[in-house]
């Protein structure tokens, strides 16, 4: 499986064990998809989902209202898809969560080490940001990475705490 296929995957709730092909169901797949291709999902938002059977429960954290929607009312058309529970968190709308987002992105992905990942279409590394505290989360491609991330955001002024969600590739 290609590499940016699997970070995606994983970025999106699934361990290693359930990327083959007869691992992961149709709904599933396809719940994938329609998320990850939404127009206005960035790197400042994160989605993880649940298949149980026909219902599909939707949860993460969200920077713009309109995602939220948009996110239940693709997964709705998705055959086989009874029910959408959407648990889907609006972050606060704040101007200075809006700055520390961007500084964050600059800090991150302007470090020579993670910034080949930053030309990603949505890049690997998701910046939550809620009322001045920030959450990583997504799949990097070692722990080196992981550990700078982190570091990287810490260094950001005006963020008051940081917590590392990050998942290296290929382990748990």
């Amino acid at each position: 499986m290609l590499l940016g296929a699997a970070l995606l995957a994983a970025q999106l709730g699934f361990a290693d064990n359930h990327m083959s092909e007869r691992g992961v169901s149709r709904i599933e797949r396809e719940v994938r998809r329609e998320l990850v291709t939404l127009p206005y999902y960035s790197l400042f938002d994160h989605f993880t989902f649940r298949v149980d059977g026909e219902t599909v429960t939707l949860m993460g954290k969200v920077s713009r209202p309109t995602l939220k929607s948009a996110a239940e009312n693709v997964v709705k058309k998705i055959e086989g898809v009874e029910k959408v529970s959407n648990q889907i968190e609006m972050l606060p709308l704040s101007s200075h969560d809006d700055g520390l987002r961007l500084a964050l992105y600059h800090s991150i992905y302007g470090h020579s080490v993670l910034q080949t990942l930053s030309v990603r279409a949505v890049p690997p590394i998701h910046i939550i940001v809620e009322n001045g505290n920030v959450t990583l989360e997504g799949v990097v491609a070692n722990e080196m990475q992981k550990q700078i991330a982190a570091a990287q955001a810490n260094s950001v002024s005006g963020v008051f705490s940081v917590k590392n969600n990050l998942r290296v590739e290929g382990k748990s």
